[in-house]
């Protein structure tokens, strides 16, 4: 201690400071190679869109659906065409291991505002006055009797927000209307608001309801459920070991 006592005080401050620093170099570091250990999710988009030779094999079809460990088909249809790229808990970029991703990002083969989004499950739509680009459904839970979910459907509108592609009969302040499962809501886009450039996608998630029944913030983690077992697929990155996603195997 004696000898520190003797070493001037900006000098001590600067080799604080240096060690703090050093210890959040350190932490940021451990946590990229965490992320990057865990999710490889940013590799297969990059192939996607700087290979577009390589799309077919990196492609999910809507039309494709898997089988429960009961033998009968999942409750949910993938709501559109293309590569499921950012999974459910996704730390890959811009996403984080303290900011996950809270759904599945589909992008699409096509330019914006071709390729369809539908409804995996059949309910109850809304769309706020205020939302561009997104629709929510409300369902009874198929796999949770006397659950109320919402699923959630957004980015499909213009990058530069001048104009929607949600289908026409879903205009701004629409509430409560029934669509079947397969309707279509609208079309994959690009806008994401004031975020950065996003590449054209249709971003999905399972939401949970607040004890009035109503849906809850989407952007937290905490408030999605896991859509793998509605599409018994592997859809988190602790299950998905490659692209296109296959079904989960039987039990």
């Amino acid at each position: 201690m004696t000898f520190f006592r003797r070493w001037p005080k900006p000098l001590l401050l600067g080799v604080a400071l240096a060690l703090l620093l050093g210890g959040v170099w350190a932490g940021r570091t451990l946590v990229l190679s965490y992320a990057a250990a865990r999710s490889d999710s940013n590799a297969y988009i990059a192939r996607w869109f700087l290979d577009s030779g390589a799309r077919a094999s990196l492609h999910n079809a809507r039309a494709q659906r898997c089988l429960t460990p009961l033998a009968q088909p999942a409750p949910f249809m993938l709501p559109s065409d293309g590569l499921i790229g950012l999974l459910w808990d996704d730390p890959a970029a811009p996403y984080t291991v303290f900011n996950p991703h809270t759904g599945i990002d589909i992008f699409g083969d096509g330019a914006p505002g071709t390729v369809p989004v539908y409804a995996a499950y059949g309910g109850y739509l809304t769309r706020l006055n205020d939302w561009l680009s997104s629709v929510i459904i409300r369902h009874d839970d198929p796999l949770q009797a006397g659950r109320t979910i919402w699923t959630y459907y957004t980015h499909m509108a213009a990058r530069d927000g001048s104009h929607s592609f949600v289908a026409a009969a879903f205009p701004p302040g629409t509430a409560n209307v029934w669509v079947d499962q397969g309707t279509l809501l609208g079309y994959q886009g690009e806008y994401a608001g004031a975020g950065a450039p996003i590449g054209m996608h249709v971003h999905f998630s399972i939401v949970r309801s607040d004890e009035n029944g109503a849906f809850t913030n989407e952007a937290r983690l905490a408030n999605t459920l896991d859509p793998s077992p509605y599409f018994a697929m592997p859809l988190t990155t602790l299950t998905a070991r490659s692209r296109p996603i296959a079904c989960l195997p039987p039990p």
